[in-house]
């Protein structure tokens, strides 16, 4: 079984986490291809895994690239039939593996991905995380978790999936229009569905997320954090729906954003939308701009109402 799997963990000044959490995903993994994808690193990581671990494959990029290339060139490289994305802050428990491709095989020429039961470290207390829906409201994608039992997921998570490689190249992988990160998993999972393709999650395949040590927050500030946010939830809306009254509503609620994030001095929302304008761009020449959709933005998002 592990042989068809390729291990893709994207790193950034994480030697520490790698010195942690690499052991647990050698063990749990015994015969998968792992790959580690250093973006740029100034810490000693590339050094450090040289030195202690011969049987990892070590893809550096020369410039920081952000999560989704980093993500995408480990996916590119891979040899594996399936790809198993790890955030360094994540250390698997035993059995994940398989329980996480059994879970795969219930629907397996459909099955995009399956996401992981994402045990979160979060300021002494851990919350299961990992299962999500979403609903369009005042003119946005609302994301939230849904109860983290096995079933359908809208989205996968990009730091603890397991997704069908062949799946991922076909719809182009992360886009990397959310540099430096977030929503990007969202947007590739949503593609997916909209193109017919089911997601699962999986209550007993188990990981450890240690996200408090992860790089974002360690690299960034909360207001940069929050405007990045903002940022790709307008991104999102933009590239994803096609819906022309959920088009309109977006347009409609703007006015409504605009005077709330100022009289709460939300200053991340301005920066964020100001941000998104400047990739208007590039997203018109994405690649996977088009999404060529089996299934329209009220089909999708029905299925995922609040459990």
């Amino acid at each position: 079984m592990e042989e068809k799997i390729s291990v893709i963990i994207p790193n950034y000044n994480g030697r520490e986490l790698l010195a942690k959490n690499l052991p647990k995903v050698l063990e749990n993994c015994p015969g998968c291809e792992v790959i580690v994808v250093d973006d740029a690193s100034n810490d000693d990581s590339v050094a450090y895994i040289k030195k202690n671990y011969k049987r990892v494959k070590l893809l550096v990029n020369s410039k920081n690239a952000g999560f989704a290339k980093t993500v995408n060139c480990g996916v590119e490289k891979a040899t594996g039939q399936y790809v198993l994305l790890l955030n360094s802050d994540v250390a698997p428990q035993k059995g994940f593996l398989q329980s996480a491709m059994e879970s795969f095989s219930k629907e397996s020429q459909k099955t995009f991905a399956v996401g992981l039961s994402d045990f979160s470290h979060e300021e002494g207390k851990i919350i299961v995380r990992g299962r999500g829906g979403a609903k369009f409201i005042r003119g946005f994608i609302n994301h939230y978790a849904l109860p983290p039992k096995s079933g359908e997921t809208l989205w996968v998570s990009g730091g603890s999936s397991l997704i069908d490689r062949q799946k991922f190249l076909e719809l182009g992988g992360f886009d990397s229009i959310f540099a430096p990160f977030y929503w990007e998993d969202i947007d590739l999972s949503y593609r997916a569905r909209k193109k017919g393709y089911l997601c699962f999650f999986d209550e007993n395949s188990k990981v450890d997320h240690f996200h408090q040590e992860g790089a974002i927050k360690k690299s960034s500030s909360g207001f940069r954090i929050k405007s990045i946010s903002y940022k790709n939830q307008f991104l999102f809306v933009w590239k994803n729906i096609e819906d022309y009254w959920w088009i309109t509503l977006h347009l409609l609620w703007l006015p409504y954003h605009f005077a709330r994030a100022l009289i709460n001095r939300d200053f991340a929302f301005f920066t964020g939308f100001l941000w998104a304008l400047t990739k208007i761009p590039q997203l018109v020449l994405s690649s996977n701009f088009e999404v060529h959709s089996s299934l329209s933005d009220r089909e999708v998002l029905k299925k995922f109402e609040k459990q």
